[in-house]
């Protein structure tokens, strides 16, 4: 883990104080599971795993797609 410093209203740290004493957790691990949370709904979409595997590294496919696909499916 990393220590971060987080500054807080106090009310809003009375809250937290709260809720972490009536679930049996500490103030820290309410505020980590907090920011976990957040983290997670605001992060963006995974992207496949298959994205870009197909890439070729040439930049001239599309202009030579007649060429390149000649043939097939043909009679």
């Amino acid at each position: 883990m990393v220590k971060t410093t987080v500054y807080l209203k106090p009310a809003d740290y009375r809250r937290i104080q709260e809720l972490a004493r009536q679930k049996g957790l500490t103030a820290a691990s309410l505020v980590r599971e907090a920011v976990a949370q957040y983290a997670r709904q605001e992060a963006p979409p995974a992207r496949p795993r298959s994205l870009g595997i197909g890439r070729s590294g040439r930049g001239d496919l599309s202009e030579r797609a007649e060429e390149l696909l000649g043939g097939l499916g043909g009679e």
